[in-house]
């Protein structure tokens, strides 16, 4: 799926930008730009979307992206309903990879960064001591300026490029230079999805949002996403169940089922079993053996 460009507010003078802030929702625009990014959530949750992964997001989440991989962090539907008591909060660090000088990534001492920087490309998932040191250092950084924020952000970039407490989110490296035409297109088409995912949307109606016959828009969109569009829709209603799952919103896997917009529980339990590797009961049981008991 071909992503916005977004210019990240920096000031030309400095190749690195660091922020808190609080808003409605983190936005509904599914992005890229050159700049590698640090991500923590304060506050917010909802459906993430980093390169070809679909996860759900909670705060507390750190995540380092890479150059152009694109990402979207897609919140709740109460974030979207216009209650001042209801903000997304989040700390974000933008950094060119030559932000220490175009010669940076060739010394012999930089071997480890540039490592850290190819990883970065499938975006990494940041866990343990290390989410907590980088996590003080951003809360830091967000005061600093000059010489100070760089040191910072050099200290981050270290830690990370020499701890072993990260895991990879995609299943391989994704960099895109958007087409504007087909970038509006597919995103009209991919917000229509998650407005509507707990409706019956038949290929009819997205194709129509897309101008495109049936037949042209199942090759479009397999072309653009690398997956058909029932697949797609499938992954952002599963997302959805294992969500209500662990926050128990719902009391049975059968009111989870029809929530997420699926139409029948069998349907709903093979496609959860075939994406998780469990049932729905397995997955909450998990869960709370591993966040809550553990």
């Amino acid at each position: 799926m071909k992503p916005y460009f977004h210019l990240v507010p920096r000031s030309t003078e400095y190749p690195y930008l660091s922020r808190q802030h609080t808003l409605p929702n983190f936005g509904t625009v599914w992005h890229y730009h050159p700049e590698l990014e640090l991500h923590y959530i304060i506050r917010g949750e909802g459906v993430r979307f980093v390169g070809d992964n679909i996860s759900n997001f909670d705060a507390g989440e750190l995540l380092l992206l890479g150059e152009n991989l694109p990402h979207m962090w897609r919140c709740d539907r109460q974030y979207f309903e216009g209650n001042p008591n209801v903000t997304a909060e989040a700390i974000v660090i933008h950094f060119l990879a030559d932000f220490m000088g175009t010669d940076f990534l060739m010394k012999k001492e930089a071997t480890a960064i540039g490592s850290l920087y190819e990883r970065a490309q499938s975006g990494l998932i940041i866990y343990g001591k290390t989410k907590e040191k980088i996590v003080e250092l951003m809360r830091k950084s967000v005061e600093e300026e000059g010489i100070d924020r760089l040191i910072n952000i050099l200290n981050m970039v270290h830690i990370l490029a020499n701890s072993k407490e990260t895991a990879k989110i995609t299943s391989g490296l994704a960099a895109y230079h958007p087409d504007k035409d087909e970038t509006d297109r597919i995103n009209k088409v991919y917000h229509y999805i998650l407005s509507n995912y707990r409706e019956e949307i038949s290929l009819e109606e997205v194709a129509s949002i897309a101008h495109l016959s049936v037949t042209s828009f199942c090759r479009y969109f397999k072309m653009m996403t690398k997956k058909t569009f029932r697949d797609f829709l499938i992954e952002v209603r599963i997302s959805h169940a294992k969500r209500l799952l662990i926050e128990n919103d719902l009391p049975t896997t059968e009111s989870i089922c029809f929530e997420s917009g699926f139409n029948n529980r069998s349907n709903f339990f093979r496609h959860f079993k075939r994406i998780t590797g469990c049932t729905p009961i397995e997955y909450r049981q998990r869960y709370l053996y591993e966040n809550v008991f553990g």
